[in-house]
């Protein structure tokens, strides 16, 4: 028998070096995706994750085997309050990037938002919206600036979130008039999403504090009798350069990192959360008394977390044109009782 060559590859991977603690809970969106419609609208939406159950779907998907059989799903519950919009902000192109050009404030905004900023006297809405549209050649890109209304959920505080969303489809005259009538108004998921649909979610994962090498990395433990520890990493790395580099697994942060997960289905838009809700209430979260989401699968974040949503950046090529149909949620209590 010959020497037989070791296979050992790497643990964990780089990519998402270094892995710190995110800079804040509210997830940040650095694209938007193109799409083609006729008609202008958000590109995005703010729930919060109240909790995961499992139902029961008939597979429409055409290349599943299981296609036409009912299939057990695990799926997660975000409460998705209405968002106001409070903003509009229009952007120009330069030869260094997109620059904000103005913004135009609704009147009156909801007093909360002195939780988050300093709010001024008076805003020159008109004024602005004026700017806007004689400049309307000039302008690139429009996104409004709307808040979330943790009031309206049950989540324990009353400072909302704030967040730039895209305006995507149709020309820029009519992405102007869609976010003009829309401002100081509030925006629900279900004008924004529809049932069936794919979407990126973007949240800040659940923190784990500080972790060991092999929880970490994924790193071999080591024999008891071989060295004096066990948990760490075998080699440090070669002699030369004289130093540890970045990519020899090393314990530190783990959890709390911003994460995108790709194409999430949207199993159900509804508008009554205790249809949703199980017997007991969600843990750690408690009861939905509005309106909901439940996407298939599991999403980055704990409970109250702040999840954000997005059309997708590269969409699956086979969609089911109807939404998946249920036959059963599950309302069980998670704690058995």
């Amino acid at each position: 028998m010959g020497h037989r060559k070791k296979h050992a590859p790497k643990h964990g991977s780089l990519a998402y070096s270094p892995r710190k603690r995110a800079k804040r809970l509210l997830a940040r969106i650095r694209y938007w995706p193109e799409i083609e419609t006729d008609t202008p609208r958000l590109l995005g939406f703010i729930g919060y994750k109240a909790g995961m159950t499992h139902v029961f779907t008939i597979e429409d998907r055409k290349r599943s085997p299981n296609y036409g059989k009912e299939i057990i799903r695990p799926a997660t519950v975000l409460e998705t309050p209405p968002m106001l919009i409070c903003a509009i902000r229009a952007y120009t192109k330069t030869p260094y990037g997109f620059r904000t050009f103005t913004e135009a404030w609704m009147k009156d905004p909801p007093e909360e938002l002195e939780r988050v900023f300093t709010v001024p006297e008076n805003f020159n809405t008109e004024e602005n919206l004026k700017k806007i549209e004689e400049n309307l050649e000039k302008i690139a890109k429009i996104r409004v600036i709307a808040i979330t209304q943790p009031k309206q959920a049950s989540v324990p505080k009353k400072k909302p979130e704030v967040a730039e969303i895209e305006v995507g489809g149709g020309t820029i005259q009519q992405q102007y008039e869609y976010t003009k009538n829309l401002l100081g108004r509030t925006v629900t998921p279900a004008e924004i999403f529809k049932e069936g649909q794919y979407i990126d979610v973007i949240a800040v994962s659940t923190g784990k504090g500080f972790q060991g090498p092999v929880k970490r990395w994924g790193i071999t433990i080591l024999q008891h009798k071989g060295r004096k520890t066990k948990r760490g990493v075998a080699t440090l790395g070669p002699w030369k350069p004289t130093r540890v580099m970045y990519s020899v697994p090393r314990a530190g942060q783990m959890g709390f990192h911003q994460r995108t997960e790709y194409n999430k289905r949207i199993l159900k838009i509804g508008a009554d959360g205790k249809e949703i809700t199980p017997k007991g209430g969600f843990i750690r979260y408690g009861i939905i008394r509005g309106a909901y989401m439940l996407i298939e699968g599991s999403i980055p974040g704990t409970e109250k977390r702040p999840i954000r949503l997005r059309y997708p950046a590269r969409p699956p090529k086979h969609v089911a044109e109807e939404p998946p149909q249920m036959t059963y949620v599950s309302l069980e209590s998670p704690q058995g009782k």
